[in-house]
């Protein structure tokens, strides 16, 4: 199995990752990506690959300008090289001030922009993701909806480039999954645009949520947002480095000097086919509870970090008709999870199982239909795909043509595999 995997020791930030994929690039890919990069059409914007060395260790540095200018923050003493993604609530100030560093945008600005980029429909569907993720933690982060939320340096055009040149270089390696380690966070402080925040910065923090991080002796913002949204959307399952053969590596250099290498690395190889890690099931049986709610308890569990839980039918002691209700979580939240079900539903004890996992890598794509947009979930692992439209977009599709739901599908997966077509025509 193709297997990338991407390892956080000093965070992650968006031209840093996108440094790294490139070197993984053969030559003729690389010509081709920075060809692509300089010809999406954002205005004054240039990307330049660069050798840099890190305590003796030589990798590539993106260099992203727009009008001439490369973005940095301040001349802090423990600063870090920033992709420069946030809000107005915690916005970086710029090194240096010009007129074209500061932009602002909403959430749909930027999805129009990203929209009109010359690049397939799969890669600006995933750059749109990871800003749709980036919205949802600043609007947590302030107190606001994702619409409100007004991007700075996050609309700005050297930004939207390292997202974009992100997304287009995992398209040209294609790896059939993705794996990453714990992320190093950093600590202390970082000073944003209406003042002095912690590090993780709040935006950051929530995004990385669910997954394992850690923070440390170095000083600064080591994963800003960006590089937290890119890690949260393409990489699925978090720690150590699996048995890996043919094995290229990439590395991305930071512009900021530390005491260690200030680098992210990524490692390409193949992997034996086996299991994704570990999930655990959680079961209890259930005899004196409503339908309605055991059903609200199943929803309280999932809202509380669960990945999924449901019931079958059976017959307990003294032929009472009752439940076995199953919940699944990650392998860590195992004891988190059985307090929530026993909290929340009737049971007084709670077995537990870990299992081996496989999946697909899930993915989504929006595709225009003859019914009109309709988004279609995706699942692809070793040369399998699963394709199948959004139920939601499907049904509001048909209702508003007054046809049946059957021919919205067959219509929506008509255009999905002629779009695939035109793809990959485009790219020969």
């Amino acid at each position: 199995m193709k297997t990338l995997y991407i390892e956080c020791n000093m965070g992650a930030a968006g031209d840093m990752l996108m440094a790294a994929l490139y070197e993984l690039l053969s030559d003729e890919q690389k010509r081709q990506f920075v060809e692509k990069m300089n010809g999406l059409g954002l205005p004054g914007v240039k990307v330049a690959p660069c050798r840099k060395t890190t305590c003796g260790i030589a990798g590539t540095h993106m260099e992203v300008t727009v009008h001439g200018e490369e973005e940095r923050e301040p001349d802090e003493p423990h600063g870090h090289p920033q992709d420069l993604l946030h809000d107005h609530g915690c916005g970086h100030q710029h090194g240096h001030a010009h007129e074209h560093g500061h932009h602002h945008a909403s959430p749909g600005h930027i999805a129009a922009l990203i929209d009109g980029l010359p690049l397939t429909e799969r890669v600006r569907e995933h750059a749109r993701r990871v800003y749709d993720l980036i919205a949802e933690a600043e609007a947590k982060a302030h107190g606001c909806p994702a619409g409100d939320v007004h991007f700075h340096e996050v609309g700005a055009l050297d930004a939207v480039a390292d997202v974009a040149g992100v997304c287009y270089a995992l398209e040209m390696l294609r790896p059939d999954r993705i794996l990453a380690s714990p992320v190093h966070v950093g600590s202390g402080t970082v000073r944003c645009a209406h003042g002095v925040m912690p590090v993780p910065a709040p935006a950051t923090a929530n995004l990385l949520a669910d997954v394992p991080m850690y923070g440390g002796q170095v000083r600064g913002e080591l994963c800003t947002p960006t590089g937290a949204a890119l890690l949260v959307h393409f990489v699925q399952h978090f720690g150590d480095m699996p048995v890996m053969r043919g094995t290229s590596v990439g590395i991305g250099v930071g512009t900021k000097e530390f005491d260690r290498a200030n680098c992210v690395r990524v490692f390409l190889g193949e992997t034996e086919e086996g299991a994704d890690g570990s999930i655990a099931e959680l079961v209890c049986n259930i005899d004196d509870m409503t339908p309605e709610t055991l059903a609200y308890a199943q929803k309280r569990l999932i809202d509380l970090g669960a990945l999924d839980a449901y019931t079958k039918a059976g017959t307990m002691k003294k032929g009472r008709p009752g439940w076995e209700l199953t919940v699944l979580c990650h392998a860590d939240r195992i004891d988190r999870t059985a307090e929530d079900i026993l909290r929340e539903t009737t049971t007084n004890g709670v077995r537990v199982r870990l299992c081996r996992k496989y999946f697909l890598r899930p993915g989504s794509e929006t595709v225009e239909t003859l019914y009109g947009a309709v988004r279609v979930k995706t699942a692809e692992r070793s040369g399998i795909v699963h394709v199948k439209p959004e139920y939601e977009d499907a049904a509001a599709a048909a209702e508003k043509a007054g046809v049946p739901y059957r021919e919205v599908c067959e219509e929506t997966m008509r255009a999905y595999h002629a779009g695939k077509r035109k793809g990959q025509a485009d790219n020969e």
